[in-house]
């Protein structure tokens, strides 16, 4: 007998691991992790302010001419590119995010198919799944903690001036982007503890008794 089963706490995880994988998504594209000071340049008679920033695969520049700052990849080759460009410590953050982002993409479809199967080979869906995020979210931690390391490369001290040393900033400040993945990494973990709550709430009596009842479509708060 075929049977779709969905639950407030089961629903919650399914969308909470979905929020958690698009916040590290845009984080991993978005060039603001480091900020520097605001900046001003004089096209004709108009006077443009922006703010330099760098990410960890991305960073904005001057603008030209009258335009926004102009963003761009921070090396077209990718893990390829020179080191003295892109260091090797952030191609490695950029693998562990990757990483983190495809396992929290697997464990999205697999909440997915908790609605209709709540194992695979005799094992808990919602434990390989929580299991999985927790993995997922130890990838972030070490991306995260990655990026700070670089942070004393020429790159980071023309942006930020010559204080600038490996988990020391120097002038400039903390981007949307490294907020981003800091809270979607929490989220992950939280992600992974609610596994268990939605494997109970897919399991209880209640649910029990409408499969008793004959019926295949179970939706409970």
């Amino acid at each position: 007998m075929w049977y779709l089963i969905v639950t407030a706490r089961s629903l919650i995880w399914m969308l909470l691991a979905l929020f958690s994988s698009l916040l590290l998504l845009t984080s991993l594209l978005s060039p603001s992790w480091l900020v520097a000071a605001p900046e001003t340049i004089t096209v004709g008679n108009e006077t443009i302010k922006f703010r330099p920033s760098l990410g960890i695969y991305a960073k904005c520049g001057k603008p030209i001419g009258n335009t926004y700052p102009i963003c761009t990849l921070l090396a077209v080759r990718g893990l390829s590119a020179d080191p003295h460009i892109y260091p090797n410590v952030w191609k490695a953050g950029t693998v562990f995010l990757a990483m983190g982002i495809f396992v929290m993409s697997l464990t999205v479809c697999t909440g997915l198919m908790s609605c209709c199967f709540q194992s695979i080979c005799k094992k808990s869906i919602f434990n390989i799944s929580g299991a999985a995020q927790a993995i997922a979210g130890i990838f972030y931690i070490i991306a995260v903690m990655l990026y700070p390391t670089a942070w004393g490369i020429s790159k980071v001290q023309k942006l930020c001036g010559r204080d600038a040393s490996p988990f020391y900033p120097g002038d400039c400040s903390l981007g949307t982007g490294l907020w981003l993945a800091i809270i979607g990494t929490v989220l992950t973990f939280v992600s992974a503890c609610l596994s268990a709550s939605a494997e109970k709430s897919t399991s209880s009596d209640k649910v029990q008794d409408k499969i008793y009842e004959g019926q295949t479509l179970i939706c409970l708060t």
